[in-house]
């Protein structure tokens, strides 16, 4: 018997509750909360010019959660037809059994008014408000309407993983401005880049489940030089922050060494393509895929120790 159908003939009144509540977790999709937590609280300490209130970044990260929470299981519900065709997806919880339909979509909603509710009434109504266009814009803008009709499905869709900036910098200052823009914008950017090489791994994932991702669709040429190009935006965009936000040699540093990095890897990928090699062992595209990860990570790292030293210690700037 395999674990498919094992799990499938256990009904939820027999199911373990632990089991169950690991499939709701699963539903959130909790590693790209993480990611975008990451872009979440660094720009709260830019905003600050120093270090927010602890309360403020607890209340901040758990209506975030909940949010990003609710957006990734709207995403699940509608796609698990697709995911049951995928092996990257084959075992998310709608597929294998552990979580029902309704029950998902009920929890979903919930989760959206919690949401909702939290930052409204602990943070501020202007990041409760930005946090529900998240929401609408990756479950219905992406998932509803993109995914599956074009093959910039990413580009657009994407928008809804930048709104974390403007979230952490509305949560402290009740407003937004073009420091939180402008990273607001290296996001929309890094997307493609980030998402592209992972689709170029599961392209017969995509292909098989009839979504025309990029790499789908296009030549393996055509998607490198597009990742090269927004790689450069992405760096380029990355570097105005620097001006308009007084950054200090913390985060130039982080800037111009892993967008450098970014670059570099984004070339490396174009010229195996223009090679014509099509082996995912020569073309390696999970190596960007990775090195993205790393990228945010560095590049926000710098956003929130700069101004600490930059604004709050100016000696060491």
């Amino acid at each position: 018997m395999t674990t498919l159908e094992s799990t499938r003939e256990l009904s939820p009144a027999t199911r373990p509750w632990r089991r169950t509540v690991r499939a709701y977790v699963a539903l959130t999709k909790p590693r790209i909360i993480e990611l975008l937590l990451v872009t979440t609280v660094p720009v709260m300490f830019l905003a600050q010019r120093g270090v927010p209130s602890i309360s403020l970044i607890l209340l901040t990260l758990v209506g975030g959660s909940l949010s990003a929470g609710a957006a990734n299981t709207f995403n699940m519900v509608y796609d698990r037809d697709i995911d049951a065709q995928m092996g990257r997806t084959q075992n998310r919880p709608l597929v294998t059994g552990e979580a029902s339909a309704r029950g998902a979509l009920i929890f979903a909603f919930v989760l959206t008014a919690l949401a909702t509710a939290w930052l409204w009434l602990l943070v501020n109504p202007l990041s409760a408000m930005l946090s529900l266009a998240a929401i609408v814009l990756y479950a219905v803008l992406y998932t509803m309407i993109l995914k599956r009709r074009t093959s910039q499905n990413i580009v657009w869709g994407g928008i809804a993983g930048c709104m974390p900036t403007l979230i952490g910098w509305s949560a402290v200052t009740n407003s937004v401005e073009w420091p939180a823009i402008i990273l607001f914008l290296v996001i929309f950017f890094w997307t493609p880049p980030h998402y592209w090489p992972l689709s170029i791994g599961f392209a017969d994932d995509y292909a098989a489940a009839g979504v025309p991702m990029l790499p789908v669709v296009r030549q393996m040429t055509t998607v490198a030089r597009q990742i090269v190009a927004y790689s450069w935006v992405m760096v380029l965009t990355s570097l105005v922050l620097i001006p308009v936000a007084d950054m200090g040699w913390v985060y130039v540093v982080a800037a111009v060494a892993s967008g450098a990095l970014f670059v570099a890897e984004a070339h490396r990928l174009l010229a195996v393509a223009k090679r014509g090699e099509t082996k995912q062992s020569v073309l390696k595209p999970m190596r960007l895929f990775h090195f993205s990860i790393t990228y945010v990570t560095l590049l926000f790292l710098g956003v929130a120790i700069d101004p600490l030293l930059h604004f709050a210690l100016p000696g060491l700037a």
